[in-house]
């Protein structure tokens, strides 16, 4: 399997957006929590957080084919389930159904982070004190971070996780990293 550091610098070289590069930090540290939580290999899951998005740059104008391309780049990098997970994540668009705890821990995972990040960017203290009951409040104002697909961020609930204890997961994960993300 590709090291970390391997994997960080494919990001570096094939994701040159500063924001999305936070983004998938943050998704490596969801990632890395919940399989903690789960039993799971958190490096496994934490570099395919890591570069799910690792095409978004040559794909954002070609939605199915997003999760296609850098599961093709990372052949033979990474575990056939991490393939199959970074393929999934777009299934809306790439028709490849999540069936795996590993395919809905990265769906809802690095969805959450949009959620977790743009509250931290509206609070004065930005991570720090943020909470699941805050989170959760967010959550149902729509046309708060419009993009962020609510439904997906349900589908914790596949992983035999509760919002709650999702949110408090995901935002400690977050936390953890916030300096290397602009929320700190």
């Amino acid at each position: 399997m590709l090291s970390r550091d391997d994997a960080f610098t494919l990001l570096a070289t094939h994701v040159p957006d500063p924001a999305l590069r936070a983004h998938c930090l943050e998704s490596e540290a969801v990632l890395r929590a919940l399989a903690m939580r789960l039993g799971q290999d958190a490096e496994l899951w934490g570099i395919t957080g890591l570069l799910h998005d690792l095409d978004y740059a040559t794909t954002k104008d070609a939605p199915a084919r997003h999760g296609l391309d850098s599961a093709e780049l990372l052949a033979g990098l990474l575990s056939e389930d991490a393939l199959a997970a970074i393929r999934a994540h777009n299934a809306e668009h790439t028709g490849f159904a999540p069936a795996t705890p590993l395919d809905f821990a990265l769906r809802c995972g690095e969805t959450v982070t949009g959620l977790i990040h743009t509250n931290a960017l509206v609070r004065p203290a930005r991570m720090e004190g943020m909470d699941a009951k805050s989170l959760k409040k967010k959550m149902k104002d729509k046309a708060f971070a419009a993009s962020v697909n609510r439904e997906t961020i349900g589908e914790c609930q596949k992983l035999g996780l509760e919002q709650a204890e999702f949110f408090t997961l995901a935002i400690a994960a977050v936390a953890g990293v916030a300096k290397d993300v602009g929320l700190a």
